[in-house]
This record gives C-alpha cells, structure tokens and sequence, in this order.
C-alpha cells in the first residue's frame, strides 16, 4: 500500500546537475529517516545520505559538497540535489524510506523502484 516513486534521472555530462525527487504515497502514518542510495553496475548499492525526520542529514564522504539531501514532510517528498556531477556517480539512485502506516503499528522499510542516472566524460 505504500510505495516510493523516484524521478530525475537523466543523462548529463560531467560538472552538470541534476535533482531527483521521491514521493511516498499510500497509506502513511509517519515517516521516519528517508535515505538515497545508488548502485553502479557491477558494484554493490551503496548509501549515498540520510535525512531524519527532524532534518539531520549526513551524507557519504564521496558526494560530500555535492550532493545535498532534503525533505518536504509535508509532501512525504525526498531530495537529492546533485551538483558536479562526476562520471563515476553513475548509477541507479535508489529512495528508501522507515515508515509507519498506522498509530500502534511498527516501523518497516520501503524501496523505490529506482531511477537512472548516467554522467557523461
């Protein structure tokens, strides 16, 4: 019933940027700490940053002065914005979410299906 939809992913070349966006829809109590990861091909999915409920952010150390991670609780809605961008941030970038669907009920952990992001040299 809960699902996470990424989008803005698109091909760029290098020093572009991009902002991908991931809305959580469905039946949604609260939500707690929202993260972005990405996989490259061949390479394992790594976490990229984390935001908190409350706005505490951290991010990997690769995407550092990048990359920022933000969140409009009101739209249930995660960001990434991407500043940069470096041929090696290929990828798929993927929005996962900690969220509980009723009051009484316990946390559990949603994927978004994913979005393609390519940089060019």
């Amino acid at each position: 019933q809960v699902q996470l939809v990424e989008s803005g992913g698109a091909l760029v070349q290098a020093g572009g940027s991009l902002r991908l966006s991931c809305a959580a829809s469905g039946s949604i109590f609260s939500i707690d700490d929202m993260e972005w990861h990405r996989q490259a091909p061949g390479k394992q999915r790594e976490l990229v940053a984390t935001i908190s409920s409350g706005g505490w952010t951290t991010h990997a150390d690769s995407v550092k002065g990048r990359f920022t991670i933000s969140r409009d609780n009101a739209k249930n809605t995660v960001y990434l914005q991407m500043s940069s961008l470096k041929p090696e941030d290929t990828a798929v970038y993927y929005c996962y979410a900690i969220i509980k669907v009723a009051a009484g009920m316990g946390w559990s952990a949603y994927w978004g299906q994913g979005t393609q992001v390519t940089v060019s040299s």
